[in-house]
């Protein structure tokens, strides 16, 4: 290997990946640290539908695995989770244990390399997956942290988002219709979250390729179509409530999520938004404009309280990953910068005046991880299953291992 071939791989990104994807490991692993079981309530529910599958064989007419009387009450809104689940542990043979303590973070890695693919043919690949680490996990909100639905849905936003801007043809088109099929099935908020995040890139190709916009729609249309005599009952109630005010759970802290997500990434997002806004590519509006119309979803629900309070909830992890690939265009633009020439030469440190937007960028980097990781460290979990809980929760639920 030639001295050209070591200077082009240390000025690839994939040496700044590797720190990225170790980060993002860390981040959706902190709830487990030291704690072998899972942590959230949902995570308990989703592991005994899951194993419940496995007991009866079938995915129709599940018993409750804590009471074994009623069937488990709308479980066919997420029986794409407990069955791919299923499944896989059966495959792999992998403990029950072991999938709910390391696959949130390997979930995680996933979803923030698929941002990284996103948004390196807009040219801000790695600092868009960096952002994408700081996503909050809460036991309101939930998110990457937690082996739960939204955490899997989360990482088809940014696969979904790529197909739509790099590719036009009927197979990409069938490729999106399968992933808002398993959406449906796995997280139908997730589902409702990537059709308010493209409406917006619909619209803008509608007048200069309406046939991309037609594809997109129909791929995104049919799966909801052909499912609504399966989910009309759950969907009947929820459409009621639309028109009748629902308060806000106390667990859900909006400040508090903003205060642990950041202030730095999100002055970053701003600047983003701007930057992409004034390149002017379909993609970069697509992008500013997804990332705003789930703001204004979010600021009409939390203003005036309509809605189904579940896609509002979750839809806060979803900006958060919006806000992370737009926060990764305002670093690019900080790296960017440049002196004035006057300034440079006046200065008597060429390194720094050669390199002061890559300083301000490694300032920025190191500041927002000095604060952002603590923040995380510190967030509260309820840890309360010990050796003696779990050998009576298995002893109820049989062929956990």
């Amino acid at each position: 290997m030639n001295w050209q071939n070591v200077r082009r791989i240390l000025k690839s990104d994939y040496l700044i990946l590797l720190p990225v994807v170790a980060l993002a490991f860390y981040i959706a692993f902190i709830p487990h640290l030291n704690y072998p079981y899972p942590v959230h309530l949902d995570e308990w529910t989703h592991l005994a539908c899951s194993n419940q599958i496995i007991e009866q064989a079938s995915v129709v007419g599940l018993t409750d695995p804590f009471s074994g009387g009623a069937p488990i009450e709308n479980q066919e809104l997420e029986v794409g989770f407990h069955l791919f689940w299923a499944i896989f542990h059966q495959i792999s043979g992998i403990s029950w244990l072991f999938i709910f303590r390391y696959f949130p973070s390997i979930i995680f890695i996933i979803t923030v390399l698929s941002v990284y693919v996103l948004a390196q043919r807009q040219g801000f690949g790695w600092q868009a997956a960096l952002f994408t680490c700081l996503i909050t996990t809460t036991v309101g909100i939930l998110g990457p942290a937690f082996m739960v639905p939204v955490a899997m849905g989360l990482l088809f936003i940014p696969l979904s988002i790529f197909l739509v801007f790099n590719f036009r043809t009927v197979r990409s088109y069938l490729v999106l219709f399968i992933f808002m099929c398993f959406l449906l099935t796995l997280h139908g908020a997730t589902a409702v979250g990537l059709v308010i995040i493209l409406i917006p890139y619909i619209l803008l190709n509608l007048k200069g390729n309406f046939r991309h916009s037609l594809g997109i729609t129909l791929a995104l249309a049919i799966p909801v179509g052909v499912s609504l005599p399966w989910i009309f009952d759950t969907l009947l109630p929820a459409a009621k409530s639309l028109f009748s005010p629902v308060p806000i759970l106390p667990f859900v802290d909006i400040p508090q999520v903003i205060q642990t997500y950041g202030y730095l990434p999100i002055l970053l997002g701003i600047l983003g938004t701007f930057l992409l806004a004034m390149k002017g590519t379909k993609e970069s509006y697509g992008l500013v404009s997804g990332l705003l119309a789930l703001l204004l979803m979010l600021t009409a629900f939390f203003t005036f309280h309509y809605g189904i309070p579940i896609v509002y909830y979750r839809g806060l992890v979803y900006v958060m990953l919006m806000m992370g690939i737009v926060g990764g265009a305002g670093l690019t633009g900080v790296k960017n910068l440049r002196l004035p020439a006057k300034l440079s030469t006046r200065l008597k440190v060429p390194l720094i005046t050669r390199n002061m937007g890559n300083i301000l960028c490694l300032v920025l980097i190191g500041l927002t991880l000095y604060i952002a990781i603590p923040d995380r460290q510190n967030t509260s979990y309820y840890h309360m299953i010990d050796e003696e809980d779990y050998q009576a929760f298995t002893s109820t639920l049989v062929s956990l291992f």
